[in-house]
């Protein structure tokens, strides 16, 4: 297979390609310049593998939740490929990726990934390892930390990752007994196996079905963090 992953949603700006076992990706933290990094980046990697986009199989793209205009950017960009060349498309959490990375790079069995959601909240899902892909535990939620109890998560041997750990150390701490890692952005490398899965379950829609996901529905920072 050959799946493009695309992912816009946050401070940083990356994209990813699987071909046939092969990886290749870039990522670049570069707060408000996502419509201008994001296709130069795509056109790239295609490029650097020679490879067409009427050749890939699918796109997959982060779905959110983060940056209201990120996530937007990160849909619209994948719906426009899409469209172009009949391409069937995936949308992945952005939490759920940042929980991949995890398993990925320090096996973790129980992941609690936050991102910083403005407004004083926190973007909240909390990820079990199943045979090395991230699995949703409930829902993913936006929350004041504040307000998070810690007898509603009763996770051992967790790992922290994401924005909202800086942010929130304090309050996220107390709630939660996990070790703080040093994986704060979501990657699209990290998308592509939670991407495959779907893709090989037949979970794939049609570019028109593209959906953001921004978990809460009213428009909560227009700024990215830090700017």
């Amino acid at each position: 297979m050959k799946i493009l992953a695309v992912d816009a949603a946050t401070e940083a700006c990356s994209v990813a390609l699987y071909n046939d076992g092969e990886i290749s990706s870039i990522f670049e933290i570069c707060p408000q310049q996502h419509s201008q990094k994001l296709l130069p980046f795509i056109e790239k990697i295609l490029s650097d593998s020679d490879i067409k986009l009427s050749q890939l199989d699918g796109i997959a793209y982060g779905q959110g939740p983060g940056s209201f205009t990120g996530v937007r950017i990160g849909v619209s960009v994948t719906q426009g490929l899409a469209f172009g060349a009949d391409l069937p498309v995936v949308g992945v959490s952005n939490l759920a990726i940042m929980a991949q990375q995890a398993i990925e790079q320090d096996n973790a069995e129980f992941i609690v990934a936050a991102i910083d959601a403005r407004m004083s909240e926190v973007y909240l899902g909390c990820y079990k390892n199943v045979n090395g892909l991230a699995q949703l535990i409930n829902n993913e939620i936006a929350i004041k930390p504040e307000l998070l109890r810690k007898d509603d998560f009763k996770l051992n041997n967790s790992v922290a990752v994401g924005t909202g750990w800086t942010s929130y150390s304090q309050l996220l701490t107390s709630c939660f007994n996990a070790k703080v890692t040093d994986i704060e952005l979501p990657n699209a490398k990290y998308m592509l196996p939670l991407a495959l899965n779907a893709f090989n379950q037949g979970l794939s829609v049609s570019a028109e079905f593209a959906q953001p996901n921004y978990v809460r529905d009213e428009v909560s920072w227009k700024k990215l963090p830090g700017r």
